[in-house]
């Protein structure tokens, strides 16, 4: 990692750089690094200029020709650049000849990532998991750490000083992986406790999955009333907050809100992210949120059900909620976004279009979820009349004199619970 804040000369300009081989990827190429610009704003560091450079082969050294990478060191020291940035992932080896090259600092995609992320984690779950991903990005990586040690070798056949220091670095890092590890599958089983705690209480759960800066917080904030924060940044939120949301039918649900995705998301943040995301997978259905106003957003639809697929919760029941539709001025847009995704809910977050439609969507997914039931409970059992307050809709409520007479929705796990008090059910009730 590179730090921004605690070195005495500050990171401040950096060089952007993409590359790609055929002709036919030059815009993603420059989608990616559009995006990469974004990443790097977020870090306060201002961009400089920004290259898209194609090559007929990748290299081992450099990644680019001998030659172009000459260029590029070249502008970078006209341009007084303090890191040059590639979209592209770079190896270990690939660093350090670009840093022995340039003499600045040279880095990439992931490590701006990973940084973002270590900056953003408010919880302990999270932190583990960025300390972890960084840890693993940076095993590899020690000899640019420690490149000034490994000059004072020892005599033939010997262990110079500096590789016995260097070893010594690997082994602590890779202690403090294997502790991260161990801290990280504790974490996993509180989260199973409290999952377990929230199923007691038998409510149906929902994960607002997408891309991130879509506006999964916004929209969990706008339907729960939840304080979770709301910023035009990327990765704004990594911390999963659920609330409980009450639907048109009188059904309550739980919602959880998760980490966005990005295109060339590293691997290692999907598999350190999955304590997180299990929510994703084990809930009745996703909410899948897509910036209907965002240029490329049938590509960012797409990296996002290659994420779910990684996860094996791509074949989930799910809503696609269109946002931000307030933004899109052309017609024409709409139109085939609407032939695109003819399931799909158009909804602005900001005004509160279409979210009523969503609310009646979440309801019909969970209809078969839902009966209506009479019921004749004891007395002495205020305990259910209570759970059915708290999990469904009381329709009606009267007291006899040996029982309390309800009319409520139930959902299976209730109906479980109360079903030995029951009088009528869903049909009979419906032409009684």
């Amino acid at each position: 990692m590179f730090n921004i804040k605690e070195e005495p000369r500050q990171i401040e300009r950096a060089l952007l750089v993409a590359v790609y081989q055929g002709a036919d990827q030059r815009d993603e190429c420059e989608s990616l690094l559009a995006e990469l610009d974004s990443l790097v704003d977020t870090l306060a560091i201002r961009v400089i200029d920004r290259l898209v450079v194609k090559v007929s082969d990748r290299t081992p050294r450099y990644f680019v020709g001998s030659g172009k990478a000459e260029e590029i060191s070249q502008r970078a020291k006209e341009l007084e650049i303090d890191v040059i940035v590639f979209d592209n992932g770079l190896s270990p080896a690939q660093q350090r000849n670009w840093e022995a090259l340039t003499g600045i600092a040279v880095i990439d995609r992931e490590e701006v990532i990973l940084d973002i992320f270590a900056r953003r984690a408010q919880t302990k779950e999270a932190r583990l998991q960025v300390d972890l991903a960084r840890m693993e990005y940076s095993l590899p990586r020690l000899t640019r750490a420690w490149g000034h040690l490994s000059r004072q070798g020892g005599g033939l056949g010997g262990k110079g000083e500096g590789e016995t220091q260097l070893e010594a670095d690997r082994r602590l890092v890779r202690a403090q992986i294997d502790c991260l590890k161990s801290d990280l599958e504790l974490v996993r089983l509180r989260r199973a406790t409290q999952r377990k705690q929230r199923q007691r209480l038998p409510l149906p759960s929902a994960a607002i999955v997408g891309y991130t800066n879509v506006g999964k917080s916004a929209l969990l904030k706008k339907l729960t009333g939840a304080q979770v924060l709301v910023e035009d940044k990327l990765f704004a939120t990594l911390d999963t907050t659920t609330r409980r949301v009450i639907l048109p039918t009188g059904q309550s649900l739980l919602l959880t809100d998760t980490v966005g995705f990005v295109r060339s998301l590293p691997h290692r943040l999907v598999e350190a992210f999955k304590a997180t995301l299990e929510e994703a997978v084990l809930s009745e259905f996703l909410i899948h949120v897509l910036d209907a106003s965002h240029p490329r957003v049938f590509e960012l639809y797409q990296t996002t059900m290659r994420v779910l697929g990684e996860l094996g919760a791509d074949a989930k029941r799910m809503i696609t909620v269109l946002n931000k539709v307030d933004l899109v001025k052309d017609e024409s847009t709409l139109h085939t976004l609407r032939l695109h995704f003819p399931d799909g809910v158009f909804v602005s977050v900001r005004s509160g279009e279409g979210l009523r439609e969503l609310l009646h969507r979440m309801g019909d997914l969970l209809a078969d979820r839902v009966s209506r039931v009479e019921l004749a409970l004891p007395l002495d059992r205020t305990d259910l009349l209570s759970l059915l307050h708290r999990t469904g809709l009381v329709i009606d409520v009267e007291y006899e004199e040996s029982h309390v007479s309800v009319v409520a929705l139930v959902s299976p796990k209730v109906y479980a619970r109360v079903e030995r008090y029951l009088v009528r059910r869903d049909q009979e009730l419906q032409t009684a």
